[in-house]
């Protein structure tokens, strides 16, 4: 038979037991349905972690303190800092491979203006700050390399402190005080958002490093190095080159363990981005237990329906039909079930993520792939558990078939 009788006589099929189709074709809506909303929470979340890592920062590397021990134990990350201006010089002047280094000391206190006060993180940074993080100032401009050799009590705010001490937003030019110390604001930061782990970017001040250790935080030690590279391609020889430089700077020995650690955002957005891939098919796979149990109820329906055709097989094989015929015509009933539930499914998953994402607040994404995959899937569902019965109809003997009361 042709492709096009062998589609029309699969749809008068169908729609001659409308409500028993309906009934089948629901477990194939849901499964394919669920398997849609959960890939597009999944992925939502996914692209959403890559795009919080992305915002802190443009090819980043981040240098931190080492361990210390006590009595044969760990004492933990950052216990024993040594990190000072004079390893970030050391690391500026050799590294070939970095597009900006900038140390970072933090200190928190009370920021106090003619309008209330607000306590915030303050971050003693140079100029190379704004662009490896990826930052820029909204209104006035960053301190200079002049402001930083000086020493002198400049301030940029971060959006959320300017909102606090200045709800009129005239906040460049006007004087703050940090703790005891007068400073100028110069400029105000563009905002940033929260971070993957929910903390707030812009609630921080940025001042000169200089400035920060003498009248801030009274510190020699500074508690991280920033750099960037210009390429992602060049993260990974850059880290190897920087270690080398601070395992120079702070005299450690062949064979002994570094007193420091470096490390880039691409094992911490890879980390995030396998455990949502591992939640995501975990999710799918789960929800494609739904599309197992419709391809058992088509495949039961299927039965009925050979059985209540019986005669009619009988009389198509009197007629001159082949085994083979029959039993295409089963299969391409139940593909054809399979593929309009599949579609439903798939139109009822993008509602469904559209409304999860409107009602929750979480974001979602459905990528191509696993829409061609959900229907390809039904679609294999309709084969797979079509099968048997259009088999079996296919082996029925047409003068016992004829005689089928």
């Amino acid at each position: 038979m042709k492709n096009r009788t062998l589609l029309r006589m699969a749809t008068q099929s169908i729609i001659k037991n409308k409500m028993r189709t309906l009934l089948t074709m629901l477990g194939i809506v849901i499964g394919v349905g669920a398997v849609i909303v959960m890939v597009a929470i999944g992925n939502g979340a996914q692209s959403q972690i890559e795009s919080q890592i992305q915002n802190l920062g443009t090819n980043m590397i981040v240098i931190t303190a080492g361990s210390s021990a006590a009595g044969g134990a760990s004492q933990g990350a950052a216990t024993l800092n040594r990190l000072t201006v004079a390893d970030v010089d050391k690391v500026r002047a050799e590294a070939t491979l970095l597009a900006g280094v900038s140390p970072v000391v933090v200190t928190r206190t009370q920021v106090v203006a003619e309008s209330g006060n607000w306590r915030s993180e303050i971050n003693g940074v140079a100029v190379d700050y704004l662009s490896i993080r990826n930052w820029e100032v909204a209104s006035g401009a960053l301190f200079t390399d002049d402001d930083v050799q000086g020493k002198r009590t400049v301030a940029v705010l971060g959006n959320t402190v300017a909102k606090n001490l200045f709800p009129n937003g005239d906040a460049v030019g006007a004087q703050v005080r940090l703790g005891k110390t007068p400073f100028t604001v110069v400029g105000v930061m563009a905002p940033k958002g929260q971070t993957a782990s929910g903390s707030d970017q812009d609630d921080v001040v940025l001042v000169p490093y200089t400035t920060a250790q003498s009248r801030l935080s009274g510190f020699s030690f500074i508690g991280q190095i920033l750099a960037s590279t210009a390429s992602s391609k060049d993260l990974a020889a850059a880290q190897e080159e920087i270690r080398a430089i601070m395992r120079e700077s702070h005299g450690v020995s062949n064979g002994a363990a570094d007193d420091f650690t470096v490390r880039d955002q691409t094992a911490i957005a890879s980390a995030a981005t396998s455990t949502t891939s591992v939640m995501t098919s975990l999710l799918a796979a789960i929800a494609s237990i739904s599309l197992i149990v419709g391809g058992i109820g088509i495949m039961n329906i299927m039965l009925v329906s050979v059985t209540e055709r019986t005669r009619e097989i009988g009389i198509r094989m009197a007629i001159g039909a082949r085994g083979s015929d029959v039993m295409t015509q089963f299969l391409v009933e139940s593909v054809v079930m399979c593929v309009l539930g599949g579609l439903v499914g798939l139109l009822v998953g993008v509602g469904g993520s559209a409304v999860v994402s409107h009602f929750a607040g979480w974001k979602t994404s459905t990528p191509m792939s696993a829409v061609a995959i959900a229907v390809g899937f039904s679609a294999a569902v309709g084969v797979f558990f079509g099968f048997y019965p259009a088999r079996k109809a296919a082996a029925l003997d047409p003068i016992q078939a004829l005689r089928y009361e």
